[in-house]
Formats: structure tokens, sequence, C-alpha cells
């Protein structure tokens, strides 16, 4: 009934493989960096289409050299004047670990254990607050960062996380005022493929480092951030750059010809990596819209250390693609080849309000592992604001963004007919989760 199951499954295993990663690397590969580990020590919108006539215009050729020392000239005035904003960021997360056999040795069974990681960030306003990847403050116990021609390490603290974004804002004490140089920040919306890219960062410990290239792709969607602490989170609409990018440079700002931040350098693919477990630049990176951290930046100000949440509409569903299961078992429970099936709806919830349905009779797909429940009967959603969806991931990116007070236009098959719903975001929709 289901053979598509099993091939659609190899197919998604083989990409997670392509992926899965920790750390800015292989297969696809985010830093905090490991520096040591010892023992016992304490999309973008869409462009307008040239019309017909200034198609036809021949281009004026370009005077190399001229343009050459343009670019040059032009990198070394944004690295000179912004280069001061970004920090370098060092780590370290004590953890216990258990050794049964130590004691056969005259040890002791539980061994403390210091993890050490680097990773780089950039100063967003005048009060210090310093913007960085989740993945490299992470649940460290000990935060440090050292600014741009200054050998002063500077405790920091957490303000404020976004696993599901991979985000964190920090502070760090102490830092004399003059030496707090905020970077402007962009709009990531108005990217256009083509366009310069410069990476800053602290690439394989290398701190403050500087690297160009181009803006290759934009709303290119990859899985970022964490849905648990330790868990691969959501898929995001995410800058594909060639400017190199490393492990250590997580966290750094990706800026644009005029010197504003585009992008949070996150995450490369790394072919190296999956052989060796240690990722290498090979000119396909990845940086989290700026404007995804500005919708945030408020959040995380105000998080008190927490974790601030993606926004929730109050709906449940299942962990696979309808376009997984078999035609026949589609047509059988008259469900579309695309779309989320809505599990079930929180009482009192946004989608409640806004008229959302969930299943009403439970089947089950057989599967080699065991057979998968399925509630069906209720409300397939196909679209959000124009936008096509096919899994929860889907549904939750396009809430990213959002604030409350925001609506989503959801469009929904009910039965055999294509209906539109209105769900208004709420406060209770935004949550922060207090440590």
């Amino acid at each position: 009934m289901l053979w598509m199951w099993n091939r659609n499954m190899k197919r998604a295993a083989g990409i997670l493989l392509l992926l899965v990663g920790l750390g800015l690397g292989a297969t696809l590969l985010r830093d905090a960096v490991p520096v040591s580990d010892a023992q016992n020590q304490s999309g973008s919108p869409a462009q307008p289409q040239a019309n017909s006539a200034a198609a036809q215009q021949p281009l004026r050729p370009l005077s190399e050299a001229n343009s050459r020392l343009q670019d040059e000239q032009n990198t070394i005035q944004i690295t000179q004047r912004f280069e001061p904003g970004v920090v370098y960021i060092s780590t370290a997360t004590e953890s216990v670990v258990n050794d049964p056999l130590a004691q056969l040795f005259g040890g002791s069974p539980s061994q403390n254990r210091v993890q050490e990681g680097l990773g780089s960030g950039f100063f967003v306003n005048e009060q210090g607050d310093i913007l960085t990847n989740f993945h490299v403050v992470g649940e460290a116990t000990r935060i440090q960062v050292r600014l741009f021609n200054n050998e002063r390490v500077f405790n920091a603290t957490v303000i404020g996380k976004a696993p599901a974004y991979d985000l964190a804002l920090i502070r760090a004490q102490n830092i004399p005022r003059n030496l707090i140089r905020p970077i402007p920040l962009g709009d990531s919306d108005k990217l256009q493929v083509g366009q310069k890219a410069i990476a800053m960062g602290a690439p394989f410990g290398f701190d403050f480092s500087v690297t160009t290239g181009i803006v290759s792709a934009t709303n290119r969607s990859i899985p970022i951030g964490f849905a648990g602490l330790n868990q691969q989170g959501l898929n995001q609409n995410t800058i594909q750059t060639d400017a190199a990018i490393n492990p250590g440079n997580s966290g750094g700002p990706l800026l644009d010809s005029t010197g504003r931040v585009i992008g949070i350098n996150t995450v490369i693919i790394s072919p190296s990596g999956a052989a060796t477990g240690t990722g290498q630049n090979a000119g396909i990176g990845f940086s989290i819209p700026i404007n995804t951290a500005k919708a945030l930046l408020s959040r995380l100000q105000n998080a008190g250390g927490g974790i601030v949440q993606p926004p929730r509409i109050g709906v449940s569903a299942p962990g696979f693609r309808l376009s997984q299961l078999s035609a026949e078992f589609r047509q059988r429970h008259n469900l579309p080849a695309n779309g989320v099936p809505i599990q079930s709806v929180e009482p009192n919830s946004p989608a409640a309000t806004a008229g959302l349905r969930g299943g009403n009779q439970t089947v089950n797909i057989p599967t080699p592992q065991g057979a998968i429940p399925l509630r069906v009967g209720g409300d397939v959603v196909t679209r959000i604001d124009d936008k096509p969806v096919n899994a929860i991931e889907d549904i939750q990116a396009a809430l990213l963004n959002k604030r409350p007070g925001d609506t989503v236009r959801m469009t929904v098959r009910r039965g055999n007919n294509s209906q539109q719903l209105t769900v208004r975001l709420t406060d209770a929709s935004f949550q922060t989760t207090r440590q």
C-alpha cells in the first residue's frame, strides 16, 4: 500500500545525512568550534522582470582595473569602519561524566569534564547587546568575549536564547562605552542574488578575519535551529553565500557593500566533513536573514535569560508528509497529495478561534517499523499567506517573523471543498520559558 514510503524515507535519510551536523562543517555543520575536552578541570522577494526594451540594451563593458580597485576600496573601508563591532566569543561547558571503570584504578566514578568552544558575534546597540548563534553559547557555564585590537577578556551573560531560530543575545560586563561599536542592521528582504557579501568572524580561531563573496541565493530553505536544546529545529529561509565561512565564523555578521548587516553566519555544507568530521568551506555557506533577528530582538532583550519560543497557533500535525503515503491510501481516506492534516486543535487557541478543525477518526498506517496512527476527517492546511505548506515545519516557518496581533491567512481543504480561514496571533502565542 505504501510503496512510496521506503523510497521516500531513503531519500529523506540521504538528505538528512547531507544536512545534519553540529558545528560549521560537513554535511551541514554548525560551530561553536570545540577547542578541547579536558578531564578534571574547573526568499527573496520576486525581482522585477526587465522589460523587452531594457533587455535589448547592450551591457556597458566594465573597466576591469577600475572596478577591481573600487571593490577593494569598498572592502577596506567597510572592514576598517565596522570590524571593531565584531566580538570573539569563547565558551566553557562543565559537565559530570560517570566512569564506573575508574574505580578499578583508584579513581572517582564521577569526573568533571570541561568542553571549550569558540565563535563570533557583533554589537547590535549602544547598550552592548551582542547577537550570536544559540549553538555558539548553548548551555555554556562560562562565556567570555574579546574585542577587536584589545587583549582584555570580558565575562558575558545570556540575556535571551531562541534555540529554534539558532539565535542568542548576550551582554558582556564592564565594557567601556567607547569600545561598544554597534553595526547597523540592513533589510534582508531586499537582497538580490549577485550582490556583494562580506563575512566577519573567527574561522578556526583566527579571530577577526574577513572574507568576501556574493549572495548566491536567497530564501534557501534548510534546517536551522533546535526544536529542543540539543535537537535540530525548523526549516527556515536562509541566505546562501560563497563568502568563505568556516568553524568559528558562527554568529558573525554578513554585511553588504554599504556595511549593513544582512545576515548572521551560521552553517555551511562541507563534503569533506561527512568523511572526516571536520568541516571546511566549500563555497556554500548559509546565514540567518537579519530580518528574522530584528523581529526577535525585543523578545530576546526581555527574556530575562530564558528561552524565546516560536509562535504557536495551537495545532498538532503528523511528523511525515502526505506525499509519502500511497495514492491508494490517500484516495481511500480523502487526503490530498500535499498539505498538512491537522490532528488536533487546542481549545481557546488562535486556531480554535479561527475555526480550524482537527481529525475525528484514527487510522493506522502500516510501515516496516510498525503502525503509525493518523487522524483523518479534519482540515488539511494547504497554503499559508499564499505559500504552499507540506509539513508542520512549514507552518512554523511561516510564523517565525510574526508578532502579537498579526494575522495569517490559511487555505484549508475541508472534505472536498477549499476555504480560507484567518488566524490572529495573540500574546499567548508568544511564549518565553524562564530558567
